[in-house]
């Protein structure tokens, strides 16, 4: 589809929430209305889709949502849209309304389900990245991942307090199933003793070595930052196991699960946000499709939704040497 041909975009919310979602979905609407397009919000992602739950917005639509975290437009999974008959359906939704082109806020899921959509039916799709875990490749960051960051750091520094206090062990699990990103960052950022992350083996003889060489120097408490799909187990079993071969510390397992998805999101996730969804209707207009908007070296780039899925991005092994170091 020629890219002066599209006059009406649709935008949708998928998977799991993230803080700037918003953001993103205020700068795809004033851009599209700069550009003199209709732009029209679909509900609850592919789901909505389906339903042909779909409104026009318009710049009073998204007033004074920058600063809000979660989704106006709402998020869910849909197993619908896994099938052939479900993105018929969606398809059929979309030509209802005369949609030429969508935009995908979202993460891996959500660009899995965009690519095969936009493949089988030949409309013109660009994902902006939405999801706190940072893990799409084509991306330095990705929406959300600086605001969860932020406030697992926050947590941690209401822990270090206790924890000096009553010389105790904790064991912190925040999220990550398969990245640490988002550990290795509140690690380095809290002053954390270790990081366990998914991508770097760690053995459980490894980990109780390091917490004994605290022991020794007289370390009177200890924060272990756990990324939830890391090597070792769930985060009460390798508490467990560290408190049978070490009895020096009160241990302790703090969990701080959805809290990283809500709350404001920060002056960069804001900026990284409007400046996705401003990058991805001028992208539609250029001509670009089945594509990410992602910023590399603070530039606005576009990687397929083929790479930015199947590649896989691993933290920085330089910042993985520096939380050791720093941990000492």
């Amino acid at each position: 589809m020629a890219s002066n041909l599209i006059k009406r975009i649709a935008v949708f919310t998928s998977g799991g929430d993230a803080p700037g979602m918003n953001a993103a979905i205020r700068a795809v609407v004033r851009t599209a209305a700069h550009h003199k397009m209709h732009i029209f919000g679909i509900n609850n992602g592919y789901e909505g889709m389906i339903d042909g739950d779909m409104r026009r917005l318009d710049i009073r639509d998204v007033g004074n949502i920058i600063y809000r975290g979660g989704t106006i437009l709402k998020t869910a999974r849909s197993q619908r849209f896994m099938t052939a008959e479900g993105r018929r359906s969606a398809y059929e939704a979309l030509q209802a309304f005369d949609v030429d082109a969508c935009i995908a806020i979202g993460g891996n899921g959500t660009f899995t389900g965009a690519q095969v959509f936009s493949e089988e039916y030949n409309i013109p799709i660009i994902g902006v990245p939405g999801t706190i875990d940072n893990d799409l490749y084509g991306t330095d960051y990705t929406i959300g991942f600086d605001t969860a960051v932020n406030t697992a750091v926050q947590a941690l520094d209401k822990i270090r307090d206790t924890a000096d206090s009553h010389n105790r062990l904790f064991f912190v699990e925040v999220m990550g199933r398969n990245s640490g990103f988002i550990a290795l960052s509140t690690g380095i950022a809290s002053g954390a003793g270790n990081v366990l992350i998914p991508e770097v083996d760690t053995s459980m003889d490894r980990l109780i070595e390091l917490l004994r060489l605290g022991v020794k120097r007289k370390k009177m408490f200890g924060i272990v930052v756990v990324a939830e799909g890391n090597k070792l187990g769930t985060t009460h079993e390798i508490a467990r196991q560290v408190n049978e071969a070490i009895d020096f510390y009160d241990t302790k397992v703090t969990i701080i699960g959805h809290m990283q998805r809500g709350g404001s999101p920060s002056a960069l996730d804001r900026l990284l946000a409007s400046r996705l969804g401003f990058g991805a209707v001028e992208g539609l207009i250029e001509g670009h499709k089945n594509e990410m908007v992602g910023l590399v070296n603070n530039e606005v780039v576009f990687t397929s939704f083929y790479d930015a899925i199947t590649k896989e991005k691993k933290p920085n092994q330089n910042l993985v040497r520096m939380a050791e170091i720093l941990a000492i």
